[in-house]
């Protein structure tokens, strides 16, 4: 794997030790599961304000419903999960 340097704060380099150590996992582990950890709440708060704005647009929202409802008859299909 590459690697690279990059700058932070004595205060975030002191807080990455402190959580690497009490984990027992390397600085740059815990670094990585952070990212992706803030990556996934801003996808999900970004899908959030979108479906905000499709709320607010009554005649796109009854769209979304029927469709929804269309795709719902798949779920009772009869097939086994696998």
């Amino acid at each position: 794997m590459t690697t690279t340097t990059i700058r932070v704060s004595v205060k975030t380099r002191d807080a990455l030790h402190e959580l690497a150590h009490t984990a027992g996992i390397p600085m740059q582990q815990v670094l990585e599961q952070a990212i992706e950890t803030y990556r996934r709440q801003r996808l999900l708060a970004e899908a959030n304000v979108a479906y905000a704005a499709l709320r607010e647009d009554a005649v796109a929202w009854d769209d979304l419903a029927r469709e929804r409802s269309a795709w719902d008859v798949a779920l009772a299909d009869g097939l086994e999960h696998r």
